[in-house]
Formats: C-alpha cells, sequence, structure tokens
C-alpha cells in the first residue's frame, strides 16, 4: 500500500511597477508516494510513520505521523519515540492525537495525502531549499530513514525520488501545478 500526499500551494498576486495587481494568484502541488512495502516476516507489525519538513534555520514541521491511534488510553503514543530521528527533532513537542497530523498506521501498499500552503501542518512555505524527511519503525522490525532534498518554488512536473531498503519502499515527490 502507498500513501501520497498532496501538497496546494497558492502564491500571493504580485504588484506590478505601477502599482496594480499583475499577476493572479497561483495553485501549485506536492505529491508524496509512499510505498509500505509487504514483508516475510514471522511476526509483522504495520510501522509507525513520520514525515516532517525541513529547512536550514527553521524549526522542523511535522506533515504527517501514522501510529496506533486506537489503543486504549492513547497506549499507542508511547511507542512513538522509536521514530527516533522525526521524535528529536519536533516530535516531542507534538500533544496527540495532533489535529490534522495523526493518523492511523496503513497497511504495505502505496499512500497518497494532500497538504495545502497557508492551513494545516504544512503552514506558509517561502522560497528556499528544503528537505522532506519519511522514517518508519516497526515493532521487532527495524528502522529507516529517507530524505528528499527540493527547492521552494519548484518547477512544475519536477520529481523527486529516492528507494528505500528495508522498512521503506520507493518515494517520490512530484510538483505540479
Amino acid at each position: 500500500m502507498q500513501i501520497s500526499h498532496r501538497l496546494a500551494l497558492t502564491g500571493a498576486a504580485a504588484l506590478g511597477a505601477a502599482g496594480t495587481a499583475a499577476a493572479p494568484a497561483i495553485a501549485q502541488t506536492l505529491n508524496l508516494s509512499v510505498n509500505v512495502p509487504r514483508l516475510s516476516v514471522a511476526e509483522y507489525h504495520r510501522p509507525y510513520v513520520a514525515i516532517w519538513i525541513e529547512k536550514e534555520g527553521a524549526a522542523p514541521r511535522t506533515l504527517s505521523v501514522w501510529y496506533d491511534v486506537d489503543k486504549a488510553k492513547g497506549e499507542g503514543t508511547k511507542w512513538l519515540r522509536d521514530v527516533r530521528q522525526w521524535w528529536r527533532a519536533s516530535g516531542r513537542s507534538l500533544s496527540f492525537p495532533a489535529d490534522g497530523v495523526s493518523g492511523a498506521t496503513r497497511a504495505p501498499g502505496e499512500q497518497k495525502i494532500a497538504f495545502t500552503a497557508g492551513k494545516g501542518p504544512l503552514g506558509a512555505i517561502g522560497p528556499g531549499n528544503y528537505t522532506l524527511i519519511v522514517e518508519a519503525a516497526r515493532e521487532v522490525g527495524g528502522r529507516e530513514v529517507l530524505r528528499l532534498p527540493f527547492a521552494w518554488p519548484p518547477k512544475p512536473g519536477a520529481t523527486v525520488k529516492v528507494q528505500g531498503s528495508s522498512e521503506l519502499g520507493a518515494i517520490a515527490l512530484t510538483f505540479g501545478k
């Protein structure tokens, strides 16, 4: 099963030399495709997954966290520390469940999610170099972290891809209008 995240970003209207609006707002999208591989192991548990964005000099922003949200009394959150890099970067400062961020673990395959600039966990995103990070950790399993660097604003049609080797499969970040 694969998860994709779609990020819609809206640019502000620019003012021309005469002081009038020169360009309408333009919507741009960010589509993230995350493949959770099917593993042949004796005791399989769905991975906890964290997806976040980082920019040098700015605080990391958690976009999505998949964990066992249905455990009684919030017991599923105690294992979030196993998603170590995310936990140290921003996870420990969140209260769970986090509105618009928390979600259930996902079965193997391709997954998709949408984000809108200026709203929800993404918030405003300014020009610069960013890294989108996907980390997965599994009970009685392993851990894997994959990084996808990109520049904002992107060129429509541009794609950044990375291939996982254990807990994550192929991940692709595609930009469009």
